[in-house]
């Protein structure tokens, strides 16, 4: 690594001057107004010297060597491992988030690792990871450090995944997805009361964003559905939801719905029973979802992948680790020829469930 240390407060490009003297932001839809000194809601872009910076570049909360089923992502390279890392902030507020010590961190000292993006590409490809994962809070929010992380890596021919909810604006959003080859988005809920009163924000630019990347971009995308019980998980919504899938994304798009815990500022609700998943995913392929899944619970039907035409299964799995592989070298189903959609190599990686933390210091060029 160049002896120089990397500069962690970087000038960014969304952003325009107000007539009275504030900037706003406008990488996402909050479009954040801030006077100098101000940071916007996501916390790690401010007002300073009169322009719109990110003060976390090159900053991470860690990294760690995921199997990509836990993004998750069932249709792209399954069984490999991935590179995950994020930083710090969130511009949404979620009151169930699960990851809410990380994305709503308040506390520059949770970001106990630093690597420029050549590192962390050079990292990735030492320790074999096919990809790597901007993950844990938003990517969005780190723009211009996971797009240059994104540049490396692509150098390197490791893929980049965006595990984001997708609440960015449209010019930021082409740049940002053009250096990205897979994303799991997000989708809260199917309401904009849901999205107003427990993410502070909206839902029609999520949409926006899912149908921009399915018919304008070549990124693998995939969802997901966190069930709270009372709030999302009604078989009415569900039903809308996954309407509006199939007939604005098709039926190709995978879908995973998740279980809830208890957790940040909504301990007042129960976990969500395993039946509601399985609910929700029997209404998601009846109306045309062809690939649909249940997760955080231990469901090996739920987490499997069948051909859609004769109910062969093609990837079976038991939380991450994978059991059946009935794919031909060209992603067809082994029995009936059917394609399966998504990204696959001839043979699934053999990753398993392993989680592995790793310090990228040992990874930079002195």
């Amino acid at each position: 690594m160049n002896s120089e240390p990397l500069k962690t407060v970087v000038p960014t490009r969304y952003w325009h001057k107000l007539e009275d003297g504030r900037v706003q932001c406008d990488l996402c839809p909050r479009f954040c107004r801030i006077k100098e000194g101000q940071r916007g809601l996501c916390f790690v872009r401010a007002c300073e010297r009169g322009e719109v910076v990110l003060t976390t570049y090159g900053r991470s909360s860690g990294f760690c060597v995921d199997p990509i089923e836990k993004k998750p992502l069932n249709h792209f390279l399954p069984g490999t491992p991935i590179l995950s890392f994020g930083t710090a902030g969130c511009n949404l507020a979620c009151k169930f988030c699960q990851n809410w010590d990380m994305s709503k961190s308040r506390e520059m000292d949770t970001l106990a690792d630093q690597a420029d993006p050549e590192t962390i590409a050079r990292a990735a490809e030492a320790l074999g990871c096919r990809s790597v994962a901007y993950t844990y809070n938003d990517p969005v929010i780190f723009h211009e450090y996971a797009i240059d992380v994104a540049k490396a890596c692509r150098a390197r021919g490791v893929k980049s995944v965006a595990v984001t909810a997708g609440y960015i604006c449209p010019e930021p959003r082409k740049e940002f997805f053009s250096w990205m080859d897979a994303a799991n988005v997000d989708l809260k809920a199917f309401t904009e009361a849901f999205y107003h009163k427990l993410c502070s924000g909206h839902l029609q630019p999520v949409l926006e964003t899912l149908e921009y990347l399915v018919h304008e971009t070549d990124v693998w995308v995939e969802l997901t559905t966190l069930l709270i019980p009372g709030e999302n998980d009604s078989e009415s919504e569900l039903e809308e939801m996954t309407q509006w899938v199939v007939e604005h994304l098709g039926p190709e798009v995978p879908m995973h719905f998740t279980a809830f815990h208890p957790d940040f500022k909504m301990l007042d609700h129960p976990p969500t029973p395993p039946a509601t998943l399985t609910r929700a995913r029997a209404i998601a392929m009846k109306n045309g979802v062809r690939y649909a899944y249940t997760g955080n619970v231990h469901d090996e039907t739920g987490e499997s992948t069948y051909c859609h035409h004769c109910g062969q299964k093609l990837i079976g799995r038991d939380w991450y680790l994978l059991s059946d592989w009935n794919l031909t070298a060209d992603g067809r189903c082994s029995k009936c020829g059917t394609p399966c959609a998504g990204v696959f190599d001839e043979r699934p990686g053999d990753w398993g469930a392993r989680r592995q933390p790793v310090r990228l210091r040992e990874f930079a060029l002195e």
